[in-house]
C-alpha cells in the first residue's frame, strides 16, 4: 500500500546536483548498483564503486565513468562474504573519505546452493545483512560526520514471506534457498529501521532508509532458461529498478525510517514512491535480538 505519492513521479531527472559528495555503492559491477552508480556520477558525485571481483568489474568501471563524463569515480575490492575484506575496504575508505555522505548497501545474492561466507555463515545472511552490517557499523563515523549523510539498504518485496530464524539462523539444520533469502531481506529492513532509530535517539543528522528494486531485469534475478529470451519485456530494466535506490539515496525530503520501492502492482513495478512494509519488519524487539546476534556474528559493537 502506498503511504504517500507525489503528482511528479520520481525518476532520474529528479536527481539534485552531488558535486562534492562522496558516495559508496556495493556491488556496483552491475544490475541496479551499476545503474545507480552511473546516475549519480553523472549528477557530479565522487563513486567509489566496491567491488568483489576487480578484474571482472574493471569494463563497468570503465562504463560508469565514460557514460557519466566523470572521472571521479573509483574501484575498490569488497568482498561480503569475508568480514576481513570488509575490514580492510572499510579502513582503506575511512582513511580516503573522511567524509562517507551516502553508503548504499546494495550488493546481495539470491538463493544460491547451500554454501558459507568465510567466516562460517550462510552466504545469504552473511553476504546480504552481516556483511552489510559490519560495514555500515565500521563507516559510522566517517558517514555521522558528514552532513545530510545517509545509509541506503536494498531490500526486496520477499521480505513479506521473510522470518528471521534465530535457532538455526545459519540453515544448519535445513535449507530452504528462498527461505534463506526471505530471512536475509527481512534482516535488512530490520536493520535499516533500528538503524535509524538509533540515529534519531542520539539526535544525529544521518538518516537510514531502505530501498527495494521490485521486479527487474538483473543478473540476481535468475529465471528458466525458456524464459531469459522474454525476461527484458516482463521485468522492469535495471535502470527503471534503480530509481528507489535512486530516490532512497538523493531525495532531500526524506527523513529517515522510509521504505521506498515502485508504487505500480503489488510493489513489483513501476516508478518509486514511499511504501508499507511487513508489520514484522517493524517489530522493535525483532530489530534488537537481531542487532545483538549480528553484533555477536561480527564481533562488532556499534558506537550508537
Amino acid at each position: 500500500m502506498v503511504k504517500e505519492s507525489n503528482d511528479k513521479r520520481w525518476d532520474e531527472r529528479s536527481i539534485p546536483d552531488l558535486t562534492g559528495r562522496n558516495i559508496i555503492v556495493t556491488g556496483a559491477n552491475s544490475g541496479i548498483g551499476f545503474e545507480a552508480a552511473k546516475a549519480m556520477a553523472g549528477r557530479g558525485a565522487t563513486i567509489v564503486m566496491a567491488c568483489r571481483n576487480i578484474e571482472k568489474s574493471a569494463d563497468a568501471f570503465d562504463k560508469v565513468r565514460q557514460e557519466s563524463h566523470n572521472d571521479k569515480v573509483e574501484l575498490m575490492r569488497l568482498d561480503l562474504a569475508d568480514l576481513s575484506s570488509v575490514r580492510e575496504f572499510a579502513g582503506e575508505a575511512r582513511e580516503k573519505f573522511p567524509l562517507i555522505d551516502i553508503l548504499v548497501n546494495n550488493a546481495g545474492i539470491m538463493v544460491p546452493p547451500y554454501g558459507r561466507t568465510i567466516d562460517g555463515f550462510e552466504l545469504q545472511i552473511g553476504t546480504n545483512h552481516l556483511g552489510h552490517f559490519l560495514l555500515t557499523g565500521l563507516l559510522m563515523e566517517n558517514i555521522v560526520a558528514a552532513p545530510g549523510s545517509r545509509v541506503v539498504t536494498v531490500t526486496s518485496i520477499a521480505h513479506f514471506g521473510g522470518r528471521i530464524n534465530f535457532e538455526d539462523i545459519n540453515s544448519e539444520t535445513g535449507y530452504r534457498r528462498m527461505g534463506a533469502y526471505r530471512q536475509s531481506k527481512l534482516a535488512n529492513l530490520l536493520f535499516s529501521y533500528e538503524l535509524d532509530r538509533r540515529l534519531k535517539e542520539k539526535e544525529k543528522e544521518t538518516i537510514s532508509v531502505a530501498v527495494h528494486p521490485g521486479v527487474t531485469s538483473t543478473s540476481i534475478f535468475k529465471m528458466p532458461s525458456w524464459l531469459e529470451r522474454v525476461k527484458e519485456a516482463i521485468l522492469m530494466s535495471s535502470a527503471k529498478g534503480a530509481l528507489p535506490t535512486l530516490m532512497g539515496a538523493t531525495e532531500p525530503s526524506l527523513k529517515g525510517g522510509e521504505y521506498i520501492g515502485p508504487a505500480g502492482f503489488r510493489q513489483s513495478m513501476g516508478y518509486p514512491a514511499i511504501l508499507s512494509s511487513s508489520n514484522r519488519s517493524h517489530d522493535r524487539q525483532l530489530a534488537l535480538r537481531l542487532w545483538e546476534l549480528s553484533e555477536e556474528m561480527t564481533s562488532f559493537r556499534f558506537s550508537i
